[in-house]
C-alpha cells in the first residue's frame, strides 16, 4: 500500500512539474501554470478590483523586479481562471525602494549600472490595462525627478491616499 501511494504521489508530482507555463493576459510576464484538477472558485460575471502595493525593490538590478512581476502574475491567474479581461480592474502603486524599478533606462543605468529590465514588463502591464501610479511623496523623499520615471507610470499625491481611495471603492489590497 505504501508503495502504491508513493508511486501515485510521484506520478502526480512529476506531472505537475512537467506542466507548461502560460501567459493568458500579460504576454511574456507573470507565468502561471494550468491546473486542470483545480476546483474553480472564481466567478466570470464578477468584477475583480485589485490594488497592488509594490514597495520592495527587486533582488538584483539586472533582473525584473519579482514584486512588479507579481502584478502580471495576478492578472494572468485571474485570466487563467476564466475571468474576462474587462472584469479585471488592476492598479499598482509603486513606492519605497521599488521606485527604482520604474525609472527610465538612462536614469536606471546611471544609478544601478545596467539597463532597466523592468521597462518591457511595465509596457506589457499598461497594454493589459493595469493602471500604474508612483507615490509623489517617495519621489520627493528620494529626490527623483518625475521626468526620469517611465511614461507608463503616472504620479499620485501619495501611496497612502491612492490606497485609501481605491479601498473605499471596493478594491482588495495585496502588498509586495
Amino acid at each position: 500500500m505504501k508503495k502504491i501511494c508513493l508511486f501515485l504521489f510521484l506520478l502526480v508530482a512529476l506531472g505537475a512539474s512537467a506542466q507548461k507555463t502560460v501567459f493568458p493576459l500579460v504576454k511574456d510576464f507573470g507565468p502561471v501554470f494550468e491546473v486542470p484538477f483545480a476546483v474553480t472558485l472564481t466567478d466570470p460575471k464578477q468584477e475583480y478590483k485589485i490594488l497592488l502595493d509594490v514597495v520592495t525593490a527587486g533582488a538584483k538590478p539586472d533582473q525584473v523586479n519579482e514584486n512588479l512581476e507579481n502584478v502580471a502574475r495576478i492578472m494572468n491567474l485571474h485570466a487563467q481562471a476564466g475571468i474576462p479581461a474587462k472584469k479585471i480592474h488592476m492598479i499598482a502603486v509603486i513606492h519605497g525602494s521599488a521606485i527604482t524599478s520604474i525609472l527610465n533606462n538612462e536614469t536606471y543605468q546611471q544609478k544601478l549600472g545596467v539597463p532597466n529590465p523592468n521597462l518591457p514588463l511595465l509596457a506589457a502591464l499598461k497594454q493589459a490595462g493595469v493602471e500604474l501610479y508612483v507615490c509623489g511623496q517617495t519621489l520627493f523623499k528620494r529626490n527623483i525627478d518625475i521626468q526620469t520615471v517611465t511614461p507608463e507610470v503616472k504620479p499620485s499625491l501619495s501611496a497612502i491616499t491612492t490606497i485609501s481611495t481605491f479601498v473605499s471603492k471596493g478594491y482588495t489590497v495585496f502588498k509586495f
